[in-house]
């Protein structure tokens, strides 16, 4: 069973605002949302940031990687004039502002871990223990439904979260279902499946349900698709599409 909400703003504010931005994240919640999926991966001094790429040069203007640069660099540079002008100087996210921010307004988390190459244990361990630290009290209080999700392709981010974080829920994230993904996701007991929806049947669908697991599709931006999902058993969506999808449209 999936305990969370089943329509979530893909990395904030869809097409609407600069992605894994506070101002992005603002625009979802202008739209009714208060659930979101976003990437988090670390800077080169292990603090985690809030970015979908490894690299500079597509959302945030430079050269070079992710892990070249300190956490306080990445925060001072412009993740939002790419979008729009109206959105200049907006920074990078650090993780645990965002989080915070996220859980002083009610916003549930499905945290993609991004781990760069080499780097898969220490940032799957150090998500997970901010996200453990920051949801303490609701993990000791059996509120479930409040914790984020961590989410990631990586079988090591995956089962170093575990290893530091078990009380945190973990997803297996996969563009199709492999053939062992069954194994996978048993291997970090995982609770649910993440799936891109072009490549999902009807009968993976069933499969994966038959097995026990939530079934979660990215990124859905078409309405009759996702009705079309919601009809096969997929439980929840992300979409950047918040203009046409309500966050209620799947209740």
């Amino acid at each position: 069973m999936w305990p969370y909400p089943k329509v979530l703003a893909h990395r904030g504010g869809g097409t609407l605002a600069p992605e894994n931005t506070l101002a992005g994240l603002r625009r979802g919640m202008a739209a009714g949302y208060r659930a979101i999926e976003f990437d988090v991966m670390l800077a080169r001094d292990a603090v985690p940031v809030v970015l979908h790429d490894p690299f500079l040069g597509r959302t945030v203007p430079g050269s070079g990687h992710v892990y070249d640069y300190d956490a306080q660099e990445l925060a001072a540079m412009d993740a939002g004039g790419w979008f729009a002008r109206a959105y200049e100087g907006e920074p990078v996210p650090l993780f645990v502002e965002f989080a915070q921010f996220c859980k002083a307004h009610g916003v549930w988390m499905n945290i993609e871990i991004k781990p760069a190459p080499g780097y898969e244990i220490e940032t799957g361990g150090t998500v997970a223990r901010i996200a453990a630290a920051l949801f303490a009290d609701e993990i000791a209080a059996g509120e479930s439904a409040r914790v984020p999700l961590l989410s990631s392709f990586s079988q090591l981010a995956l089962e170093a979260a575990r290893e530091v974080a078990p009380q945190l829920p973990r997803a297996c994230l996969m563009s199709e279902l492999a053939p062992d993904w069954e194994r996978r996701a048993r291997e970090v007991a995982a609770a649910a499946i993440h799936t891109n929806h072009r490549h999902l049947t009807p009968r993976g669908a069933a499969d994966v349900k038959t097995a026990g697991f939530g079934l979660f599709c990215y990124t859905v931006n078409e309405p009759a698709r996702a009705r079309e999902l919601l009809g096969w058993g997929v439980e929840a969506f992300c979409t950047d599409r918040i203009d046409l999808i309500g966050p209620d449209f799947a209740s």
